[in-house]
C-alpha cells in the first residue's frame, strides 16, 4: 500500500467523512422538537392498532 502514490490521502477522507456526518447528525438531533423526540421516544412502546 505505501507503494501507491496517493494512498495517504484516504485516511484523510475518511475522517472527514465521519466528522462531517457526526457533526450533521448531532446538529439534527440538537434542533429536534420536544414532541418529536417524544415520539421517537415511544414508538417501541406502542401497541398496533390492528393486533
Amino acid at each position: 500500500m505505501t507503494t501507491i502514490d496517493g494512498v495517504s490521502i484516504f485516511p484523510m477522507i475518511s475522517l472527514l467523512i465521519f466528522v462531517v456526518f457526526f457533526i450533521v447528525i448531532t446538529f439534527m438531533v440538537w434542533k429536534m422538537k420536544k414532541e418529536e423526540v417524544t415520539e421517537l421516544e415511544n414508538l417501541p412502546l406502542e401497541k398496533k392498532e390492528n393486533s
